[in-house]
């Protein structure tokens, strides 16, 4: 297909989403407009994991903050509930030798919660280590069934360096099919880095694909719309901008 698919999210040129689409036979650009680092205080995160024995589930919403607890808590605690929202964080999980107890399908935090509300009474403490940029989903969702929820920093989310005038070169071309977002962060940083001359100009003829409606709502603030990736994981998102894609050839 001629039409490239910019990727946002924080993944090197081979990470899963560009991979994916590369396997479809699309052309990837690689705009990370964000990076993931240690956070530059995990005070709260340490004073947690001392006192794990306090809490009834520990869930997790990223690989990012798997690799950050199981780096100071290298042998699981048999007495934890263990819920991830997506597939390949199960398997980070489980790769230190953590066992999942509850992996949603539809791999969203929505979907965590509602599979977590039957297991909640009111007052199970949950923790939840989280990124610096990370939604309040998990959070709010756990905090209305009831749960006792401490989010703590596990790692930070930082505006990545993006080769602006290159960006500027293909959106003048106007040859981009398609931008995928997996965050709100990721529209905001395309947005500022770009400036919104060149960003309204980019989404003027370029699909937005969502993989949440959050990240939607900050797109449709901007006055644009978005198809939302079916399902709602990095394959879906993939195979959806692929199906969008064939559309415009």
């Amino acid at each position: 297909m001629k039409w490239p698919v910019v990727v946002t999210r924080a993944e090197p040129a081979d990470g899963p989403l560009s991979r994916e689409l590369r396997a479809l036979g699309l052309t990837v650009l690689g705009w990370r407009v964000l990076s993931i680092g240690p956070s530059g205080d995990t005070t709260a995160l340490e004073r947690a994991l001392r006192r794990l024995n306090e809490f009834d589930w520990l869930v997790f919403a990223s690989q990012h903050a798997v690799a950050e607890v199981v780096r100071r808590v290298p042998v699981p605690p048999a007495y934890l509930n263990i819920g991830a929202v997506g597939e390949r964080t199960a398997q980070a999980l489980a790769a230190a030798g953590w066992k999942v107890a509850v992996v949603p399908e539809d791999e969203t935090a929505q979907g965590l919660v509602a599979a977590l509300r039957p297991r909640l009474t009111p007052g199970m403490r949950v923790l939840f280590p989280a990124g610096s940029r990370s939604l309040p989903t998990l959070n709010q969702g756990l905090s209305r069934a009831g749960a006792e929820v401490t989010q703590v920093e596990a790692y930070a989310t930082h505006a990545a360096l993006l080769d602006v005038p290159a960006c500027e070169e293909w959106v003048q071309r106007r040859a981009i099919g398609a931008v995928t977002f997996t965050s709100p962060s990721a529209v905001e940083e395309l947005d500022r880095a770009l400036g919104m001359q060149t960003f309204d100009s980019l989404l003027g003829g370029a699909t937005a694909i969502t993989l949440g409606a959050t990240t939607g709502r900050a797109l449709a603030s901007r006055g644009f719309p978005s198809v939302l990736a079916s399902p709602a994981t990095l394959s879906g998102m993939a195979h959806t901008t692929y199906r969008l894609l064939q559309t415009r050839e």
